[in-house]
Formats: C-alpha cells, sequence, structure tokens
C-alpha cells in the first residue's frame, strides 16, 4: 500500500505506534523518494479503557497486558532509528490517574519515550491521517473516529481541518456503561443510543451548519461495522442508514452480546461491537447522515505524515505558536528580541548546562514567544495568565507534556520561583527546564526596555547551578536600570539554590 508526498532523498524506515483504549496500533512504513510503503502492521486487542475502576485507577492485570502487547512490539522497533519512531497515548492514558507509573514501565519495556496527546491533537492527526488516503479534490470531508474511549469528529478540506472534536465517548466506554455484564435489552440500548445523542447535541449544528460533501469512517468500529455490512450483504455502499437498521434488528435480537453470530465479525471485536455501533448510530441520526465510506487512514498513519512534515520543514508547532501570537496581539518584535537573546545565552551554557538537544531549543525559543499571551487578560501577574493559557489552550502538534513544560518555563519567568514546582515533573528532565527558565528570565531582563539592542558582549562562565555573566563596564554605566534588574535577579535565584555573578570588565 502507497501513501502520497514526501521528499526524502535517502529510504528511511519510520514507525508510529497508537496506544488506544481499545487496541495498540504499529504501523512501519519504508519512505523512498515520493512513495511511502507500508511494510508492517501490528494491532492487538489489548482493552487498556476496560481497565479503569470507578477512580479511573488503570489495574494491574490490564497493565501487564499491555506491557506483554509493548514487548512484543519492542521487537520490531530494534532496527528503526529512534528519530523515526512516534509513540502516543490518547483517551485512557489521559484519564488514568495512575497514567505515569504506568508509562514509566511501558517507556523502560519500548525503549523510547511516550507522548500523551488530547483529544484536539488526536483528532488533527486522525484528518492528517485519512485525508493523505483520498483523492486531491476540492470536496469538503466529515471524518469519524471511533476509539475505545473517545470518538473525534472532524470537518476538513484537502489536508486542512476546518473544525475538529473530541467526544468522551467510545466502543470500550459505552460497553463499560450499558452493556457491563454484557445483557442486551431494547432499554438499555436506547438508554445508550440518547446518552450519544446527548454528548452529540453541542456539536450537532455546527456540523450541520458548516456541511460535508463525504462523511469518511476511520479505525476499529467503523471497518468492523462496515465488514459485517459487506459480509451480510446488508449493502454495497460500505454503511448505509438503512444497514445500520437492519443491524440493530439483529442486535436486539439477542439477550447477550455472546450470543452476536454476525457474518465478517472478528473475536476479538464482539464484545465492544455494540458499544461502538451506538455511537456510529447516534451519529448517523444526530448528523442526518444517509452513508459513509471507510478510510484505511488514521490516527498512526497521521503521525507518520505529521513526522515527514517536520523533516519537510513543514512544522505545524511553528505555525501554532503563529496563530497564538496573532490570537493574543503578542508583541511579536519585542518577542523576537527576548528569543534570539535567549538563544544567545544558551549558544553559550547548553553543553555545561545539558542543554545540547533540539527540544530544549525549541522550548526556549517557543516559551519566549508566548510568554506574554496573558497581557491580554491583565497586567498584574501575567505571567499567570500566560502560563494557564498555554497549558490549557488547543495547541495542534504539542503533546500535553511539552505543554505543560512550556506552561512552567512561561508561569515563572518573572517575580519568585517555587522550585518545588519544577519537582513536580515527571522525570528527570526538571534540571534542564530549570535552566531554560532562567535563561529566559535573564533575556527578559536584558530586553525590557524594547529597544530590541543585542546583548553586549559578554564573557560567561557556567557550573552546575551557577553563572557568571562577565558585562563591559560602559555597558553596565549606561545601562543602570538593567543591572538592578539583574541584582534582583540574583536574589530570586538564590531560592533555586543557584548563584548568579555579576562581572564587570
Amino acid at each position: 500500500m502507497f501513501f502520497r508526498k514526501n521528499s526524502l532523498s535517502q529510504p528511511q524506515v519510520m514507525a508510529a505506534i497508537d496506544l488506544g483504549s481499545n487496541s495498540f496500533h504499529m504501523i512501519i512504513v519504508r519512505v523512498t523518494g515520493q512513495d511511502i510503503q507500508v511494510i508492517d502492521r501490528l494491532r492487538e486487542m489489548v482493552r487498556l479503557g476496560s481497565g479503569l475502576d470507578k477512580r479511573n485507577r488503570l489495574n494491574e492485570t490490564t497493565q501487564v497486558r499491555a506491557l506483554e502487547c509493548l514487548q512484543r512490539f519492542a521487537q520490531r522497533l530494534a532496527d528503526i532509528p529512534p528519530a523515526n519512531i512516534r509513540i502516543v497515548g490518547t483517551n485512557t492514558l489521559r484519564k488514568a490517574i495512575n497514567a505515569q507509573q504506568f508509562l514509566s514501565r511501558a517507556e523502560a519495556t519500548l525503549g523510547h519515550s511516550i507522548d500523551i496527546i488530547n483529544g484536539i491533537e488526536e483528532a488533527r492527526l486522525i484528518y492528517l491521517g485519512v485525508s493523505h488516503n483520498l483523492p486531491e479534490d476540492e470536496k469538503r470531508h466529515l471524518v469519524i473516529d471511533i476509539g475505545g474511549g473517545s470518538t473525534e469528529l472532524i470537518i476538513g478540506e484537502r489536508f486542512r481541518p476546518i473544525t475538529m472534536e473530541s467526544l468522551f465517548m467510545g466502543c470500550v466506554s459505552m460497553t463499560k456503561r450499558f452493556f457491563k455484564d454484557g445483557k442486551i435489552s431494547k432499554k438499555r440500548l436506547h438508554k445508550a443510543h440518547i446518552h450519544a445523542l446527548l454528548k452529540l447535541e453541542d456539536i450537532q449544528q455546527q456540523y450541520c451548519d458548516i456541511g460535508w460533501d463525504i462523511a469518511i469512517g476511520a479505525s476499529g468500529s467503523a471497518r468492523a461495522i462496515a465488514g459485517v455490512i459487506s459480509a451480510e450483504e446488508w449493502s454495497t455502499e460500505h454503511i448505509t442508514a438503512k444497514s445500520l437498521s437492519k443491524m440493530k434488528e439483529h442486535i436486539l435480537a439477542c439477550t447477550h452480546i455472546d450470543e452476536l453470530k454476525l457474518n465478517g465479525l472478528d473475536e476479538d471485536r464482539q464484545p465492544v461491537f455494540v458499544g461502538g455501533y451506538i455511537v456510529l448510530h447516534a451519529i448517523f441520526e444526530a448528523l442526518h447522515l444517509k452513508k459513509m465510506i471507510v478510510s484505511d487512514g488514521a490516527l498512526r498513519e497521521g503521525l507518520i505524515f505529521e513526522a515527514l512534515g517536520r523533516i519537510n520543514q513543514e512544522d505545524v508547532h511553528q505555525q501554532t505558536i503563529t496563530n497564538l501570537c496573532k490570537r493574543y496581539h503578542i508583541d511579536v518584535e519585542h518577542a523576537d528580541s527576548v528569543e534570539q537573546t535567549a538563544l544567545q545565552l544558551l549558544n553559550s551554557t547548553a553543553k555545561s548546562w545539558h542543554l545540547q538537544g533540539e527540544e530544549h531549543r525549541n522550548l526556549l525559543g517557543w516559551a519566549a514567544q508566548l510568554h506574554e499571551m496573558g497581557l491580554t487578560i491583565a497586567h498584574s501577574s501575567y505571567h499567570k495568565h500566560s502560563a494557564y493559557l498555554v497549558e490549557h489552550s488547543n495547541m495542534p502538534a504539542f503533546t500535553l507534556k511539552e505543554q505543560q513544560i512550556l506552561a512552567l518555563i512561561i508561569r515563572y519567568h518573572r517575580r519568585k520561583i517555587n522550585p518545588d514546582a519544577f519537582a513536580s515533573l515527571a522525570d528527570k528532565s526538571h534540571h534542564p527546564i530549570i535552566y531554560l527558565c532562567i535563561l529566559l528570565r535573564l533575556a527578559i531582563k536584558f530586553q525590557r526596555s524594547r529597544s530590541h539592542q543585542p546583548l553586549p558582549k559578554l564573557t560567561i562562565e557556567t557550573e552546575d547551578k551557577k553563572l557568571t555573566l562577565g558585562i563591559p563596564a560602559a555597558w553596565i554605566e549606561e545601562h543602570p536600570l538593567t543591572m538592578t534588574d539583574l541584582e534582583h535577579e540574583k536574589e530570586y535565584l538564590k531560592k533555586l539554590d543557584f548563584k548568579l555573578r555579576l562581572k564587570p570588565q
């Protein structure tokens, strides 16, 4: 199977893994010239979502089952360059209160990091995966992906999503809520259907007003339902409203999920099939759908195309930053000056402070661009407003962890610093993050006048938790306010057990 669009000169193998609430999926592709060829797919029905208890704690049995699956996946990843591997977690790992405990074990098993993405980012990546599998035309598409714990609905044209939504219902969560004991009845089916319609109520009018030309289903539930419809010969047009009504009759003829005997229904899909059907049937009713085709593309394909876009300098991260700057009327000229100053300081400290990764440079640059977002709310405590907006905005291409780290750097770019806030980071990255925060604070001090002047010719000496700035004496005399700010900064940094030394030269 081939996809379109790529411009890598050397062949590469890439992999993407989607840790879904129902299934874990892995896709491996070979990228050669303009072609992307799928060379392997793996899928295991882990049912991660079924392992959540009433307190949203992921039980040990489910964790072990998931880790055993990942151990098998890890073998297939062994010969693929780490930079060519992307792994994401979705709804269940967003909800689980002990997600970090599981992630630590999962990352150790795989030997690779795992990113948790929010629902809107999941929707964007799903659309990216589906849109690259469609003919190049001007038609508007409605893409629907019913996962285990959430359902994503996206309207878009070509490769551009117009509107996106992620609803908290999926084949596993609906099954747990309405068919936990496996029993089927007309009353239960009706209650589940009404519940799904209520979830759709908030977006129903908006989506119908925007409109679409073609409805497309993605991922397991849509494919499973389409497979049954085809095998039972209820329709020759993928999924239709009439064929879903026929399916309802067959479901109601059963008193238990185990009794479902439908041609084309896989045994491992059977336990959550009714839950997925309920969601799709409600979508057909709420959005007045007549028929739907099914796509091979989904989240994991979207991850591949996202990675290829970065290689080809199609950076969605930077587009997101640019859009936020426009939306919140950020002084871009000042933000650019702060960024240039911060990166200049980074160049002199990166080696000794272990900040040589591209991710450190990106985080510092993004934080510099967005640190004044909160001014649109109020100048008082604007750093807190900025941090809140960054952490809670929909930021395409950013993982939840990236947003949390960015928010933390921005929250403490001025005034007092809480050392415990950095220690709360789940991994050992908190020392580099503290250093990035310090560099941003210093850059803002040097650019406080907003005159966009370059840094003076500094000599910089670094040690662990120590920075000495050698500043030209003439510059010090001309900038007394900046020097006062830097003297105050020395006191703030003491709270971090960090020593800033200012040395005239």
